[in-house]
């Protein structure tokens, strides 16, 4: 005679691409702060200055110039969702750094409509974070932060500013707009780092 307990089932295994506390999505959900802005791409620009004040600047034509990227990366949002293998077109911080003299360590992004994030500077370097324009092959619609927005993938969604307007370099450090109001300083999805103290 076969006894099976009615508790034991089989452990699912664990999926290696997903952070612990996350779930899997096929969505691509929208979270967003405030109103979603809408730009003009005669008047955009994209600006970095350094701790100086020196400042480089792009407008949207001199952006589409530059050499492009198109990153598969998965993304993983504070509130437990990850979606993978999304597919962007953009300009890495490495082209648009090359020229920039800086001594900084840090970096405080800012977003058309005042949004702010702080990132380690070191965490846009070397092939690790994009101004990306274009998702899945269309160009990137606002309510996913259009026309462009930063895209740092190994950190969490947050820190990838949407409806990004440029990126001051800093000596010190400076949290952003999440990272006051409570959000974990730095947001590494795989050391579940959502809030202060984490």
């Amino acid at each position: 005679m076969t006894v099976i307990s009615r508790g034991f089932h089989r452990r699912r295994p664990v999926d290696e691409k997903l952070p612990p506390g996350q779930y899997e999505t096929r969505d691509f959900p929208v979270l967003s702060a405030g109103p979603t802005p809408r730009i003009d791409l005669d008047t955009w620009s994209f600006d970095i200055s350094n701790e100086s004040g020196a400042k480089r600047s792009w407008s949207w034509a001199q952006m589409m110039a530059l050499p492009y990227e198109t990153p598969v990366v998965d993304l993983h949002c504070v509130t437990k969702w990850s979606k993978f293998g999304t597919r962007w077109q953009g300009v890495s911080l490495d082209v648009l750094l090359a020229d920039v003299e800086t001594s900084a360590d840090y970096a405080l992004v800012h977003s058309y409509g005042g949004y702010t994030t702080n990132l380690p500077l070191d965490d846009l370097l070397d092939g690790k974070a994009w101004i990306a324009y274009r998702y899945d092959g269309e160009d990137l619609p606002p309510q996913h932060g259009g026309p462009a927005r930063l895209l740092v993938p190994h950190l969490y969604l947050w820190k990838s500013a949407k409806w990004v307007h440029g990126i001051e370099l800093k000596l010190q450090d400076e949290p952003g707009f999440w990272e006051t109001a409570g959000y974990n300083n730095y947001g590494d999805p795989w050391r579940e780092q959502r809030y202060w103290g984490d």
